[in-house]
């Protein structure tokens, strides 16, 4: 979905950048005095332009949203696996520092018993 939206946004900015638009302006002087404005703009796209050349734009353009869709790709891969090794670990602690207070419950709990037996 970001390869399509990044490649839709650089092929529209190619083609408005092969668009040449031209405004004019003119007014008119009627008999009673009065003003008349007419705007015009042109828009064209010129006669001349290297479809070859637009192609190969285009290729690269699809190359480089390619590239950079890989290493989105690539980065969320790592981070996603940062997090899952960082999670076992943090799994791993708690299990041990259960254990071990467990542990000292445990020799608590002897002297304890031993405590009272007296």
């Amino acid at each position: 979905m970001k390869k399509q939206i990044l490649s839709a946004l650089a092929i529209s900015i190619l083609a408005v950048s092969c668009t040449k638009s031209t405004t004019k302006t003119e007014q008119v002087k009627n008999p009673d005095g009065s003003v008349t404005t007419t705007t015009t703009t042109v828009t064209e796209t010129p006669a001349g332009v290297d479809s070859t050349k637009i192609n190969e734009t285009k290729k690269e353009i699809h190359e480089k949203v390619e590239k950079t869709g890989d290493k989105i790709n690539n980065t969320a891969q790592k981070t996603k696996e940062d997090i899952k090794s960082g999670a076992q670990e943090i799994g791993k602690d708690v299990k041990d520092a259960a254990a071990k207070g467990a542990e000292e419950v445990e020799e608590g709990a002897k002297k304890l018993k031993e405590d009272l037996k007296r």
